[in-house]
């Protein structure tokens, strides 16, 4: 006698390879609600990509229009950058050549700003050495790969320690850039918070003819690191 239980009409409706009422009623939802929908699954479909570029703006990438000629010649006014929010938030810090987006509030004015980070926590930032040269970390960087033709580093000199914490930015364009350099009596010392960091400037996306990976100049990578301790000759 054969003693094998055989499967009722019940076990074969659960057998876990069989699609069951729960999983119809799950596929019957995306119809229901575009029939409520007025406009129906164009409606819903348009909904849908909203929603998913709202949170790729919000937590993802962000497009930012270049407000001035400040970050001249590389970006040009009106250019879209698009900004990289994940670049510093799982650990990582933004790195001296960055290009970066903020929110200059309470430190450079109510409104995001696009600027180089020429010093990060910790660093010792001077202009300029005898061939008019900025000076991080004793170093001096040459900037003629990304400096606006004809200007100089900067034609007001500076002598600070960059606080921990915070980044000394500056525009490309030095003569056409309000940055670090113009807010040193200001609260902050025109050093911005690295919590204010937006993001990372990775790509120029618009117009077409611009289009261009922004890298980290070779200059800022020959930039010693700060003495243990941050001390400073």
């Amino acid at each position: 006698m054969d003693t094998e239980a055989q499967p009722t009409e019940r076990d074969r409706s659960s057998h876990p390879g069989t699609p069951g009422a729960e999983g119809r009623s799950r596929f019957a939802l995306v119809p229901r609600v575009a029939e409520w929908l007025p406009g129906g699954r164009i409606t819903l479909t348009l909904f849908l990509c909203l929603a998913f570029s709202l949170a790729l703006n919000a937590f993802v990438v962000q497009p930012f229009q270049i407000p001035s000629g400040s970050m001249e010649q590389g970006l040009r006014i009106g250019d879209r950058v698009l900004v990289n929010k994940l670049a510093y938030r799982f650990g990582a810090q933004p790195r001296r050549g960055d290009v970066i987006v903020f929110d200059g509030t309470g430190y450079f004015g109510d409104a995001d700003y696009i600027k180089r980070v020429a010093g990060v926590g910790g660093d010792h930032v001077a202009c300029c050495d005898k061939k008019g040269r900025i000076e991080v970390n004793g170093r001096p960087v040459d900037e003629t790969a990304f400096l606006y033709p004809g200007d100089s580093a900067s034609s007001v000199p500076f002598d600070v320690v960059v606080p921990s914490g915070r980044l000394f930015v500056l525009g490309d364009h030095r003569s056409d850039s309000s940055d670090s350099r113009d807010h040193l009596g200001s609260p902050g010392g025109g050093m911005i918070p690295v919590g204010d960091v937006i993001g990372r400037a990775d790509w120029i996306v618009w117009p077409y003819r611009h289009w261009t990976h922004l890298t980290r100049p070779p200059a800022y990578a020959r930039v010693p690191a700060v003495p243990a301790g941050g001390g400073h000759g």
